[in-house]
């Protein structure tokens, strides 16, 4: 590439040493800092354009440019220019340099232009394509987030089992004060929990935090109206911060970070690269003490360090962190199923039974599950350790399956004793005969139905006839009363009548 021009308050200096003070080309060199071929072509261009010294009163920086430098005359059209929207396109590529797309345009068109001419046309067009806006960072206001390309194995020392951790790292816009540390992956746990680590670092939180369009962060990467995750933003809105999520591959919305990467893999993953790691926590353990050297080291641009503009400018403006720190937990909208129930992580929990088919966002975390719908809190349960179960309470239920919940081998026996002792008996028979006593409560219930249309008598009496000849169903039983077969067992007494007498004790007597 050529050399950066000099200003034209420069050139007029070269130009004034020569000419009024008589200088030589190589003490004007000394003099300005320059070197001898700069000299040299600047006053070769000044005495081509007939210029000497004085200058022509009025005449401009940009006057005096375009006679030293004129504009190049058009490319003919035997030399085609190339498609710089593409070689702008192809340079965000990997590896993609450009002495590799001037080579293929040379390979393509020989006769074209030259590698210098290529890559200070590419410049003035990128320039005019895309203008850069300087960001003004006040203090607290963001910190930027991002994960760094590079990574660090941790070693497991059972299995000798390598994993590769990602690098976090934040940065505040003000101070550029720097946080760094390792974790396992870039999913939605391990991005919260690096972030409620980061504020505690801080001491406090700025009012946006700015990030990437990461899955654990933006569900729907929208330029103008991205998605949050919805677990992301409880967690902003407990620390009172805002999210700000950067345009889709636009890198400079997070300058600031994509610097801070770059030192971060610098100074901390470079001077841990011969070092191994057996836990996440010994990895972090010395990515802490690289952070505080990192922090207190002196920026030349600004004559003091990271630690000390951050304790100047953002300390002051963060906010006040919460009492406690943000508890994870993740959403998961589902349907109500016509049980009534929803599917988390293999168990099923109750909701009220009037939301059957709707929609419903449910909060989980290690101990609670929390069931909303539109805005409401609707239920809450413990989080059950187990799977392929169900959670229900009781309150959740229609009347109907509530009362069918409560029935117990006991109590429908004691229901079928109301009726008379056949009953019971009926019952008991019923339930031994099936595998699970549950399964003979449809058949009891229903015996109990008989009554309201039969009297009790007469329910007693088809039962006792029931048990005689083994018939285990309601249909037996309706068809008994039906065809009056009950009225035989009515007519016989239930057991002998005790003969009673003034003389004789009778059995209550030994009670």
């Amino acid at each position: 590439m050529p050399t950066q021009r000099l200003s034209m308050r420069r050139i007029k200096e070269v130009l004034r040493l020569k000419h009024v003070q008589g200088l030589p080309e190589r003490a004007i060199a000394r003099t300005l800092g320059i070197s001898n071929g700069a000299v040299h072509s600047y006053l070769r261009r000044a005495g081509a354009a007939g210029l000497n010294w004085p200058l022509p009163a009025g005449m401009t920086d940009e006057d005096l440019e375009l006679l030293l430098f004129p504009a190049p005359k058009p490319a003919s059209p035997q030399r085609p220019i190339p498609d710089w929207g593409y070689v702008d396109k192809e340079l965000r590529r990997r590896n993609v340099t450009r002495r590799l797309l001037w080579d293929e345009y040379r390979a393509s068109h020989p006769d074209g232009f030259g590698y210098t001419w290529f890559c200070t046309t590419y410049e003035a067009w990128k320039g005019r394509a895309r203008p850069s806006m300087r960001q003004t960072h006040l203090g607290g206001e963001k910190v930027f987030v991002d994960f760094a390309g590079d990574t660090i194995d941790v070693i497991d020392p059972s299995s000798g089992e390598v994993q590769s951790m990602k690098l976090f790292v934040a940065a505040m816009g003000a101070s550029n004060y720097t946080y760094a540390e390792a974790c396992p992956s870039e999913g939605l746990a391990d991005w919260i929990r690096v972030h409620v680590n980061l504020f505690a670092f801080l001491g406090g939180a700025p009012t946006f935090v700015v990030c990437d369009n990461l899955k654990a962060a933006v569900t729907n990467p929208d330029r103008h109206d991205p998605g949050l995750n919805r677990t992301y933003a409880e967690m902003a809105s407990h620390y009172g911060t805002a999210i700000l999520a950067a345009r889709p591959r636009r890198p400079k919305d997070k300058a600031k970070v994509e610097v801070a990467v770059q030192v971060a893999q610098r100074w901390i993953l470079a001077r841990l690269r011969n070092q191994r790691f057996f836990s996440l926590a010994e990895l972090n353990a010395a990515i802490k003490i690289l952070v505080v050297e990192l922090n207190a080291r002196q920026m030349r641009d600004f004559g003091a360090s990271r630690a000390e503009l951050f304790a100047e400018l953002d300390k002051p403006k963060l906010t006040k962190l919460p009492d406690q720190a943000y508890a994870f937990a993740h959403w998961k909208r589902c349907r109500v199923g016509p049980d009534y129930h929803i599917e988390i992580d293999g168990h099923w929990y109750s909701t009220p039974y009037r939301l059957i088919r709707e929609l419903v966002d449910a909060r989980i975390d290690d101990r609670t599950v929390e069931i909303f719908h539109n805005g409401r809190r609707i239920a809450s349960h413990a989080r059950a350790p187990n799977r392929r179960g169900h959670t229900t309470i009781a309150d959740h239920m229609p009347s109907a399956h509530r009362r069918y919940g409560q029935w117990t081998p006991a109590r429908v026996i004691a229901a079928g004793e109301r009726i008379g002792p056949s009953t019971a008996a009926f019952f008991q028979a019923v339930i031994a005969a099936r595998p699970h006593p549950e399964q003979g409560f449809r058949t009891c219930l229903g015996i109990l139905s008989l009554a309201k249309c039969y009297s009790a008598e007469r329910v007693d009496a088809a039962c006792r006839r029931g048990i005689l000849i083994k018939a285990r169903s309601v249909a037996s039983i309706r068809s008994i009363l039906q065809n009056g077969l009950d009225r035989t067992f009515l007519d016989e007494p239930s057991e002998p009548q005790p003969l009673r007498h003034g003389n004789i004790r009778g059995r209550d007597y030994f009670h």
